[in-house]
């Protein structure tokens, strides 16, 4: 099914001009590939909003579109529009309307003036024509483009402090038979599996430096584990603190925090402290659950074992009525 170029910009089809330009201009700046590295379907998404805009920006296009839908082309190639310019070609691409892109405007105006932020007056018209091969379709020739270097791939395994606190450490890695040390800032809250990437320190091109993603591991704790941005830890306690309750340092990511354990506490049982958690950059944080474990001594004498005993005996209990499979 042919695409609809004004679902394509958003825009009704009784829309104004200045309308569609504006609409284009949005879609743009937000879909260009050298702004979205990291989305894989932004040059598509690119090159439909630049096909539309190019059939929808230019009035007798856009007439011959409006009548015959997505078969304009042929139609203008055989002559069946007044105001169509059968034959007229804009080179071995193949054929066109007559121009390459809607009369007068100025692709340097998406990105706030010439060459955007400090750049060069014509680097967006190369990136245009790298991207969309200045026309409909991408049926024009396409103008040489710099390209830059590959992109280059490497692992670093980080302790699991430091992937929840964040911070800086190094890695080492071979490029291009050299042997160097990268400096590498971690995100707090960063997890297995994630990548950082950075920018230039990939293999060398005619454009520029390509880009290094590293992919992070982070090492298990003694102690802590991790679920979401929530930490839980355990915290082994003595069997007089378990019974008759207690004060209990618990370590956190911020800082040493004193629990209160209630009197009868059970191994499993699990104590929060909110907000203690993970606390990745824009995001609220997590909370650090602490479990109970007690801890019996390794070998009891005779008289201990005889006091728990009678202890059992005044306080019979059926810990295991509910387990089951």
């Amino acid at each position: 099914m042919a695409e609809d170029f004004y679902k394509t910009l958003g825009v009704n089809r009784d829309a104004s001009q200045a309308d569609i330009e504006k609409a284009y201009r949005t879609l743009a700046r937000k879909l260009h590939p050298d702004l979205n590295p990291d989305d894989k379907t932004a040059k598509k998404k690119f090159q439909a909003v630049q096909a539309a805009f190019d059939v929808l920006g230019d009035q007798k296009k856009r007439e011959l579109y409006d009548r015959y839908g997505s078969s304009f082309e042929d139609v203008a190639r055989a002559g069946g529009h007044p105001g169509a310019r059968p034959g007229r070609r804009a080179g071995p691409g193949g054929p066109s309307f007559g121009g390459a892109g809607p009369e007068g405007f100025d692709f340097s105006q998406i990105f706030g003036g010439a060459g955007g932020a400090g750049g060069d007056p014509s680097s967006f018209a190369d990136l245009f024509s790298q991207f969309t091969g200045g026309g409909a379709g991408a049926r024009r020739r396409r103008a040489p483009a710099s390209e830059n270097g590959g992109d280059l791939e490497s692992q670093i395994e980080i302790p699991f402090q430091l992937a929840a606190t964040g911070g800086q450490t190094q890695l080492t890695l071979d490029r291009g038979g050299k042997h160097e040390t990268l400096e590498v800032r971690i995100p707090a809250g960063i997890d297995t599996g994630k990548k950082i990437r950075l920018r230039g320190q990939g293999q060398a091109g005619p454009g520029g430096q390509g880009d290094l993603l590293i992919t992070v591991h982070v090492t298990p704790h003694p102690w802590f584990t991790r679920k979401g941005d929530d930490l839980y830890v355990r915290v082994p306690v003595t069997l007089l603190e378990a019974a008759e309750g207690a004060k209990v340092d618990v370590p956190t990511p911020k800082g040493t925090v004193t629990l209160s354990l209630p009197p009868g506490s059970s191994s499993g049982r699990k104590l929060r402290i909110k907000g203690h958690g993970i606390e990745a950059k824009n995001k609220p944080p997590g909370d650090l659950y602490a479990e109970v474990q007690v801890m019996l001594p390794g070998k009891l004498d005779p008289d201990s074992l005889e006091a728990l005993r009678k202890i059992d005996q005044q306080h019979p209990t059926q810990p295991r009525d509910h387990l089951q499979w």
